[in-house]
């Protein structure tokens, strides 16, 4: 921790260990000590963290740092503690004693800075808790995510602005390393950055040499191993883009004699925890993944970064690359780019858009309700065949609609295992607070261990407020009495703006969806034109961030000599079974009632309809994924 009246320099060289400030740190952290809000836009790996861990140590109050990475909270939490910095993390991988030392730690001020996923904000207790507290400041890392028309735009990211101005925060550190000047702009604008505040080092890494390699699907294997036989051995992370073939890959290599594993998101927390730990404290490991793997990962020696299949975008293309020879040494990214690949990402993508019936059934069910409503997000994905993320976009297009506006996320249900007798508990309160807590208890029911509670009809039974039972159990949690779990989280509405014409509210909401999708279709599209562009490689991807580089970098595959690649898309003609597909419609109406639904299944995206047919196991899932969607789509249409 500093001492008081310390330099911001001193800070660094004694807590911190560090005797200069890298290119653009002093200059945020100057803005967020003199009280302005600042992003922060740097090349992966150098150096965005600093601007928060330092300033929080010259700030009075809890620094609150959202981040979607677990991976890059326990490293930070893990550096923070190893130089006396008060600092935790809450996720879902917590255990209950962390987090109720992490609770006592906040009440008494103790903690500098807290780490946690966006998604936490959509628990009460956790916003109550908030409210209790004095915070300095709240960082957003990887800020892009709040910008509609960014490569990953997230819901749960956009709320985030308007949950500052709730709790009153007027300070805001967005970082993120791969911001387009659009998406820069969006962000400004949400959280009030000025000008001034806006720090933009340039995304130029002079030790990367990318390389584009034209190849067949065939051919790919054959390539990546022959780069692997030559090269000198070193960390490397093979990326693709799905999760089978990472299981394939990493089965291929490790038959040749290579260190590799498989890294994705179908894999047991604990499993990749231990795959990622490997990878960490290895010198010549390969990690073949989705792009799962390596955000928040501090490793500064990876040597290589092959991507096996297509990156899906520009800015997807950019982190994974920053990802390699962050200790300033010489690394190698290479695309082995396939034409197949193009199908695969463009499928994805139409799997994503919400048929217009769905859309306007969703639109039909909020508008039937009356001043302040709730919904569950679990429930409204199943009747409406809308994917949960995508569903919640949705819901997001209506709040800037002035629609609805969002209140507060609440679970319908508490469960709960006390952990002292009722008499033990009690005798800590006053007669009204015990006589209270009774009845609360007694309103719950016991199942084989957890009693389970409905809060909105205990409240009303009670005549009470729903707030006061949630902040009753979130003091008994904190104070140990007992063990806390919810479900059935709701999101709390209410309809702000009726619309005067609903028809045009839907198309608009339908084109706006479709918007999305070309848009998502054009960052593909950039992806394959970088490929196949003559001239300097890196110059045409910084000049997509809005960075003039100048001057040709002269170490690319172009600058080396090294001819554009031809990627040619497979144009693969989709052949049906119709009286299969005929007789299968038949037997799930509802699942496969649609041709867009019906091409979801041949192309392999799974929707909550298929999911809850069981069409997933079905051994016509997936068996057109190599075919262009449109093509399955016009394919289905003529099934009887």
């Amino acid at each position: 921790m500093t001492t008081p009246g310390a330099s911001i320099h001193e800070t660094l060289r004694d807590v911190f260990g560090f005797e200069h400030f890298r290119e653009g740190q002093e200059a945020v952290i100057q803005q967020l000590l003199a009280g302005n809000s600042a992003l922060a836009v740097f090349p992966t790996g150098s150096g965005k963290s600093l601007c928060y861990q330092l300033s929080a140590l010259h700030l009075e109050g809890l620094t609150i740092v959202i981040s979607p990475l677990i991976a890059l909270m326990k490293d930070q939490v893990e550096f923070l503690r190893e130089h006396h910095v008060p600092a935790a993390r809450l996720d879902s991988s917590i255990a209950l004693e962390e987090v109720r030392k992490i609770d006592a730690d906040l009440q008494s001020g103790h903690l500098k800075l807290l780490y946690v996923a966006p998604e936490r904000f959509s628990n009460e207790r956790f916003v109550h808790k908030l409210r209790r507290l004095k915070i300095a400041q709240m960082v957003i890392d990887e800020a892009h995510c709040i910008s509609e028309w960014g490569h990953n735009f997230r819901p749960d990211y956009l709320k985030l602005a308007r949950e500052a101005r709730k709790l009153g925060l007027r300070q805001v550190l967005a970082l993120t390393a791969t911001a387009t000047p659009s998406v820069a702009q969006d962000i400004c604008r949400e959280f009030s950055i000025q000008p001034d505040a806006f720090v933009h080092t340039g995304f130029y890494r002079p030790n990367l040499t990318l390389r584009v390699t034209a190849c067949q699907r065939s051919e790919q294997m054959k390539l990546l191993l022959q780069r692997l036989k030559t090269h000198s051995h070193g960390p490397t992370i093979v990326y693709v883009t799905l999760q089978r073939t990472a299981e394939e890959v990493a089965t291929a290599l490790e038959q040749e004699g290579f260190p590799a594993r498989p890294y994705h998101a179908g894999l047991e927390t604990q499993e990749r925890d231990a795959i990622q730990d490997w990878f960490m404290d290895a010198g010549d490991a390969i990690v073949v993944a989705t792009i799962a793997f390596g955000m928040g990962i501090d490793k500064s020696d990876i040597r290589y970064v092959y991507h096996y299949n297509l990156p899906k975008s520009l800015e997807n293309y950019s982190q994974e690359i920053g990802r390699a020879g962050r200790d300033g040494n010489d690394s190698s990214c290479e695309i082995l780019a396939c034409g197949d690949d193009i199908t695969v990402l463009q499928n994805f993508t139409y799997g994503d858009t919400p048929e217009p019936e769905s859309i306007a059934a969703v639109i039909d069910t909020i508008l039937q309700y009356e001043g302040e409503f709730d919904v569950s997000f679990y429930q409204l994905s199943r009747d409406h065949d809308i994917r949960p993320l995508v569903l919640s976009t949705l819901m997001t297009y209506l709040e800037l609609a002035d629609v609805i506006e969002a209140t507060a996320p609440f679970y319908s249900e508490y469960q709960f295992v006390p952990q002292r007798s009722s008499k033990e508990i009690l005798a800590n309160f006053d007669e009204e607070r015990a006589s209270f807590l009774r009845k609360v208890f007694a309103s719950s029911k016991k199942a084989a261990k957890w009693f389970s509670i409905d809060l909105e009809d205990t409240a009303r039974r009670l005549q009470t407020t729903r707030d006061r039972l949630v902040k009753a159990f979130a003091y008994l949690e904190e104070k140990g009495d007992l063990t806390l779990k919810v479900s059935g989280l709701r999101q709390g509405y209410r309809i702000k703006t009726r619309p005067t014409d609903p028809e045009n509210l839907k198309q608009d909401l339908v084109s706006r969806f479709d918007m999305r999708e070309r848009n998502d279709l054009s960052r593909i599209r950039q992806v394959i034109d970088l490929a196949g562009a003559s001239g300097c490689l890196v110059r045409r991807l910084l000049r997509y961030f809005g960075e003039d580089l100048e001057e040709d970098c002269g170490h690319c595959g172009p600058c080396a000599g090294e001819r554009p690649a031809v990627i040619a898309q497979s144009n693969r003609a989709p052949k049906l079974d119709h009286a299969a597909l005929a007789d299968l419609k038949a037997q799930h109406e509802h699942a496969l009632g649609t041709p867009r639904r019906v091409a979801r299944f041949l192309c392999g995206l799974t929707s909550p309809f298929l999911t809850q047919a069981k069409l997933t196991r079905h051994p016509l899932f997936g068996s057109l994924g190599e075919c262009p969607f449109h093509d399955v789509l016009a394919a289905a249409a003529q099934i009887g």
